[in-house]
């Protein structure tokens, strides 16, 4: 599972760089995680990303209801720009998540 978390960062916000790695660390140490890497736009340096690789959905979501993501990287991730960011792998011959509504009973 990707997940791509897009931010639009005002020019001088010089605190925001070490707040991202921060989290970024924080979601590393959970179980699942796989890989992940933090950006910034070539062309508009106010837009970053953080991309992170998890085993799959629910280790993701386990790691966000984590208290130490909770108290190091939420605070974060809720300044990220509000669209979906969760994506599934596409691999050869994988069957795709069905875009259907799911039961919650």
């Amino acid at each position: 599972m990707l997940v791509v978390n897009r931010f639009r960062v005002p020019e001088g916000d010089d605190r925001f760089r070490a707040d991202l790695q921060r989290a970024h660390e924080t979601l590393a140490a959970r179980p699942g995680y796989v890989a992940g890497r933090i950006g910034r736009n070539v062309d508009d340096p106010t837009l970053w990303v953080l991309t992170t690789t998890w085993r799959d959905v629910g280790s993701y979501r386990r790691a966000l209801s984590s208290y130490e993501v909770k108290l190091d990287a939420v605070p974060v991730l809720s300044r990220a720009l509000d669209e979906p960011s969760a994506y599934e792998s596409v691999d050869p011959g994988t069957v795709l998540n069905a875009g259907v509504p799911r039961s919650l009973g």
